[in-house]
Order: structure tokens, then sequence, then C-alpha cells
């Protein structure tokens, strides 16, 4: 069952992704590129790896982290669309968040890698372990941060997330933080009953 999991979770993001880099049926590389600047895609890219490498080496310890990495990094990205993103759009904001392919990036592919991590492939965790989880969003952050707030005007990046509103991104980066550290404690301890 995890191997059924995880190929669907490779094959559903992959199809994604390549869709992408079309525009009306012909090639876009640019479209393709502007959709890798949000942390939905990376996420899920990342766990869609991760799902293939269990798929490929379901006993090998260092896909088993990856694929907690991934799970980690999808939780977050479902938690931020459901807590932050659908309120601070308004009415209707959750179901314009769940159409089309971002019903799969934002909810049914997180769903299945925390299924599939959570009841079939549980090793058991320790604090240092689950604290890789925090890698996505530590990496992702500063770059959101440099590319909204103070990268040069041909560089920069709209602030799609909403996380400066008002001059408020370092209250941002703190709650994505603390975040996504509660959710790798939540991880850990699911993983450890």
């Amino acid at each position: 069952m995890s191997f059924v999991l995880n190929a669907v979770i490779f094959a559903v993001t992959a199809i994604i992704v390549i869709r992408f880099f079309f525009r009306d049926g012909q090639w876009d590389v640019r479209r393709g590129c502007y959709a890798m600047r949000f942390f939905t895609t990376q996420s899920n890219i990342l766990c869609a790896v991760a799902a293939l490498l269990m798929c490929l080496f379901p006993q090998a310890r260092m896909a088993w982290l990856v694929k907690y990495i991934g799970t980690a990094a999808v939780t977050v990205t479902m938690l931020t669309v459901f807590l932050f993103l659908a309120p601070s759009i308004g009415k209707g904001g959750l179901g314009q968040l769940l159409k089309g392919s971002d019903l799969f990036m934002h909810l049914i592919t997180p769903l299945l890698a925390l299924i599939s991590f959570l009841f079939l492939e549980r090793r058991g965790m320790s604090f240092a372990v689950s604290l890789l989880g925090m890698l996505p969003v530590l990496l992702y952050g500063p770059l959101y941060l440099y590319r909204i707030r103070f990268a040069p005007k041909e560089r920069a990046w709209e602030d799609f997330y909403g996380f400066n509103k008002g001059g408020k991104w370092p209250v941002s980066l703190v709650m994505m933080g603390m975040g996504t550290f509660l959710i790798c404690m939540a991880l850990m301890a699911l993983q450890n009953l």
C-alpha cells in the first residue's frame, strides 16, 4: 500500500509539473519557471522525489528521511492554505485555492503523504531528526523575503503569499518558523506512537 500511495504521489505531481511548462498546447519555459517560485510547487516536487525514492528503495533510511522532509514541507503548504491564505482571501477563498491542480498540490498530495508516512512507513524518530523537517522552510523563507522585500526591482517577486502586508514580514517569518516547528513535533509524536 505504501508503494501504491507513493507511486500516485509521484505520478500526479510529475503530470502537474510537466503541464506547468505548457500554455495552449505549446511549450512555455517562462510559465514553468514562474510556477517554480512557489513553495507549493517546490514542496510538492520534493515530496514526489521522496515518494519515488520510497518506491525504489523502501528500506533505505535516506529515502525515509527525504520522505519525512517532503511530508513536512507539503504539510506546511496544506496548513498555510487552510489557516492563512484562505482566510486572508475571504469568502470563497478556500474554493479558489482548491481548484484544478491546486486541489492536488494543496490537499490531496499532502494527505496521501501524511497517510503513507504516518501509517505505513513508521520507523520512530528522534527530536534531532525531526528538526530536519524544518529545512525546506528555512531555505525558502530567506529567499522569499529577499525577493519580496530587498531584491532590485528587476529581480523582485510580488508578495503572492501576502506575508509582507503592512510591512509585517518579521511577524510572518517568526510565525512560519514556529508553525513549521510545531508541525515537525506533531509528525514526530505521531511517528513514535
